[in-house]
């Protein structure tokens, strides 16, 4: 898997990823059962405002799936804030490159 740029050069105007709006769908445009808010600054990515639908839980696939995004945009550490049984839960991550992953770390 390669890496996304985080920025992209047009004519004398550079565009910096620097927000990005998170959906768990399978097609977009379809009702999403899952969104998060992540803000990029520097070698950091800060996912804040995750919510899930009722009954539905951020399982450890999902984990996994935002840690290969920040990899994918060459993040070195994933901040998360998130609440769970209504008490705030923040977790730091550091985010190795894909490239030194093990496809079955991933899986895990």
């Amino acid at each position: 898997m390669s890496t996304m740029p985080r920025y992209v050069k047009l004519n004398n105007w550079i565009f910096e990823v620097k927000a990005v709006r998170a959906l768990r769908v399978e097609d977009y445009g379809d009702p999403y059962s899952a969104i998060a808010s992540v803000s990029v600054n520097g070698d950091t990515a800060y996912f804040d405002g995750l919510l899930t639908r009722e009954n539905e839980v951020f399982t450890r696939a999902d984990f996994e799936t935002f840690k290969q995004f920040c990899s994918q945009l060459e993040v070195g550490r994933a901040n998360f804030d998130r609440f769970k049984n209504q008490i705030m839960f923040k977790e730091s991550v550091d985010i190795e490159k894909l490239a030194d992953v093990n496809i079955l770390q991933l899986v895990k």
